[in-house]
C-alpha cells in the first residue's frame, strides 16, 4: 500500500505516440504513489509490450482510462472537479517554480512529442505551466517534463 499525496494527481495524456514516454510516466506516477492516467487519442493502451519494457510492471498498479479525445477526458474531470493544468510553453504560460495549487485535485496535460498540448485543450485549461529552460532548442522528452512536474507538485 502507498501513501496518499496531499493532492489527487490525474495525468492526461494528449495524443503521446512513443509507447516507451507512455510506459516511463506509468513508472513515475508509481514511485508517486496515488496518480492515474487518462490515455487519450492516438495513446497505446496497456498491454503493449514497448510500454511495458519501461514501465517495469507499473501498469499494473496504476489506474489508467482510455478516452477517445482529450476533450471528453477533460470534460469528465472538470464534472468531478478537477482544475485542468496544461504542461505547455505558452505566452500565459507560469513558471512552474512559481505556480501554487489552488485546488486539492489536478489534472496535469502533457502533450504529443512534436507538436505539443493541442490549441483546443489549452484553450479549455486553467492554468499553462512551464519548466524554465536555459538551452538552444529549449524542449524536453515528455516523460522527462512529466517526472519533473510530477515530483515537484506531489512534494509542495
Amino acid at each position: 500500500m502507498f501513501n496518499k499525496n496531499k493532492i489527487e494527481i490525474i495525468i492526461v495524456l494528449d495524443n503521446i505516440r512513443s509507447m516507451h514516454n507512455i510506459g516511463s510516466i506509468f513508472r513515475t506516477c508509481d514511485a508517486i504513489g496515488d496518480c492515474k492516467i487518462y490515455l487519450c487519442g492516438i495513446c497505446a493502451t496497456p498491454p503493449e509490450k514497448e510500454i511495458h519494457k519501461t514501465a517495469l510492471g507499473a501498469t499494473e498498479y496504476v489506474e489508467w482510462k482510455y478516452f477517445k479525445t482529450t476533450k471528453e477526458a477533460l470534460n469528465n474531470l472538470l464534472e468531478i472537479g478537477y482544475s485542468l493544468i496544461a504542461v505547455e510553453q505558452t505566452k500565459h504560460s507560469i513558471d512552474l517554480k512559481k505556480f501554487k495549487i489552488n485546488n486539492r485535485k489536478i489534472a496535469l496535460i502533457f502533450g504529443n512529442e512534436v507538436k505539443g498540448v493541442s490549441q483546443d485543450v489549452l484553450e479549455i485549461s486553467e492554468k499553462h505551466i512551464e519548466i524554465p529552460q536555459r538551452g538552444i532548442k529549449k524542449s524536453m522528452n515528455v516523460a522527462v517534463a512529466a517526472g519533473i512536474v510530477i515530483w515537484k507538485l506531489a512534494n509542495n
